[in-house]
This record gives structure tokens, C-alpha cells and sequence, in this order.
């Protein structure tokens, strides 16, 4: 009994603050803070330019060199005559985003990304080589043709990274809105390499090759609310460790490079709840 005296005036005051509520705000209004925010998806496709670097060739072990590559060029491969099809979309030099809008008044975000790019040491290239190969030294300009050396990373470049993400509105109509957009992420390369040194031939598998750190801007061009277009240029280093060459996998090459990245992207908004209103004033 004494239970129930509590119970009727606790639910008494829950009713009068729930109609105070009401009366202060309007419903759309509370709807709103439960989920704000909003998901994104992007897909696309690049081209990329790449400094020259050093590449140093290493294996003591079953077999016996030790020499490096100076200022190697290097160029990627688009691959792009079918990404029309869908048994050829991942073909081509693609782009995959996965972020989180947290539509507070800062514009911030992160953002999983996979960046598919292509890596090839051009082939048949003059380079200066230092070292020694199977107990022979040598330092002199060089004629390096596949049959001596080849190595590419086309399954590919891979940048895996978490992104944060800047955006800042430029302009905005009814249904379209224009922004900028900036990112500064990092994470670990994912590399499939094939590579030939002195006639012993390698082909992947996918693993851990190094790090890299990129930043980029760009604009994104949001219609109406569920799909916008983005072009970005990205900026990258990356630092290649632990690139296992030979059949044996007994090899190493290790060099690190910049990188140039032009994006075109589409995408899709997921918004979190219903569209956020403006506040309105209290109801007296």
C-alpha cells in the first residue's frame, strides 16, 4: 500500500514533465539528437604519379646479393578499358570509402579508405647500381632490363588507412550543396608484388609490406540527400619494409616513395535519423 502512494505521485510529475516537453519543443525537434549524423559510401577510380626512389635488393641466405637501385622511376597502370563491366570493376585503379559524418557544428568525420593503386619500376630504365651480386661488385650506370630485375606491385599499391575527415560548406541551394574537403589518415600497405631477380620469379600473396601517411583535399558535391560526386588529390608516403621476393620469399626489397593520387568518386549519404531542423523558439 505504501508502494502504491509513491508510485501515484512519481507518475503524476513523469506526466507533467513529459507535457512540459511537448509544449517547450516541437516533436521533430526531439526526434532529431537521438541519431545524428550520417553514413557514407564512395566508390571510384584514380591515376598516379610517383617520385623516383631507391630500391635496395638484398638475399644472403639461398642466394647471395646485395645492391641497390638509385633514383629508380617508377608509373602506375590505369587499367580502365572495361571498368564498365561488373566482372571488371576491381580491375582498374579503384577507390573504396567507408565514413562517418558526426554532423556537429565542427564538420568532422573518419573514414575507412582502400586505395587500389598500381606500382611499376620501369623496365628497361638506365640506373645507377651499388652492391654486389653473387660476389661480383659493381657501381656503374646500368641497363636494368626484367631478365635482371622486374618489380611491380599492381594487385596493387594498396593503401589501407583511417581517415579524419574536414569538411566545409561553400555554397548551398535547395537540393545541392557544394563543400570542401580535407583528410589526413595513415595505415599499413597491403601489397600483392610480382617481381623477377636474376631469373628467380615471384607472385604474391597479399601481406604486410610497410606503412603509409597521406593527406588530400578535395570537393564534393552533394544532390539532393542520398548522392553526391567528389574529386580528390592526394598526397602520400609510403615506406615499403617488407617486400619478400623468390620463390622462397628469401628476398628483400625495401625503398619508400611519394605519391600523387587524382580521385573521381561517387557516393552514397546514409543520413541517421530524420533531417535536422532549425530550433524553434520555446511555446509559452
Amino acid at each position: 500500500m505504501k508502494q502504491t502512494r509513491l508510485l501515484v505521485p512519481l507518475l503524476f510529475c513523469c506526466l507533467v514533465q513529459s507535457a512540459y516537453a511537448q509544449q517547450s519543443f516541437p516533436d521533430k525537434t526531439l526526434k532529431l539528437g537521438k541519431l545524428p549524423g550520417s553514413f557514407y559510401f564512395t566508390w571510384g577510380y584514380n591515376r598516379d604519379w610517383y617520385t623516383k626512389s631507391t630500391i635496395h635488393f638484398r638475399n644472403t641466405t639461398t642466394d647471395n646479393y646485395d645492391f641497390t637501385f638509385v633514383n629508380a622511376k617508377a608509373h602506375d597502370r590505369p587499367d580502365l578499358q572495361d571498368f564498365y563491366k561488373i566482372t571488371s570493376l576491381t580491375v582498374p585503379q579503384y577507390n573504396l570509402n567507408v565514413g562517418y559524418f558526426f554532423n556537429d557544428k565542427h564538420d568532422l568525420g573518419i573514414e575507412l579508405s582502400w586505395d587500389h593503386l598500381k606500382y611499376i619500376v620501369t623496365d628497361n630504365q638506365v640506373m645507377h647500381v651499388q652492391g654486389q651480386i653473387r660476389g661480383h661488385q659493381i657501381d656503374k650506370d646500368t641497363l636494368v632490363t626484367p631478365d635482371f630485375v622486374h618489380l611491380q606491385h599492381t594487385n596493387g599499391n594498396n593503401y589501407l588507412m583511417i581517415n579524419l575527415v574536414k569538411r566545409q560548406k561553400l555554397w548551398q541551394s535547395k537540393n545541392i550543396q557544394l563543400s570542401a574537403i580535407g583528410k589526413v589518415g595513415a595505415g599499413p600497405l597491403i601489397s600483392y608484388t610480382i617481381s623477377t631477380i636474376l631469373g628467380n620469379s615471384q607472385e604474391g600473396p597479399f601481406r604486410y609490406h610497410g606503412v603509409v601517411a597521406a593527406v588530400s583535399g578535395g570537393l564534393k558535391l552533394d544532390i539532393f540527400r542520398y548522392f553526391f560526386l567528389q574529386t580528390d588529390l592526394q598526397g602520400a608516403w609510403a615506406d615499403y619494409t617488407n617486400t619478400k621476393l623468390g620463390a622462397d620469399h628469401q628476398g628483400l626489397a625495401t625503398h619508400h616513395f611519394y605519391s600523387l593520387q587524382y580521385k573521381y568518386l561517387f557516393g552514397f549519404n546514409f543520413p541517421l535519423g530524420k533531417r535536422q531542423f532549425t530550433s524553434s523558439p520555446p511555446i509559452r
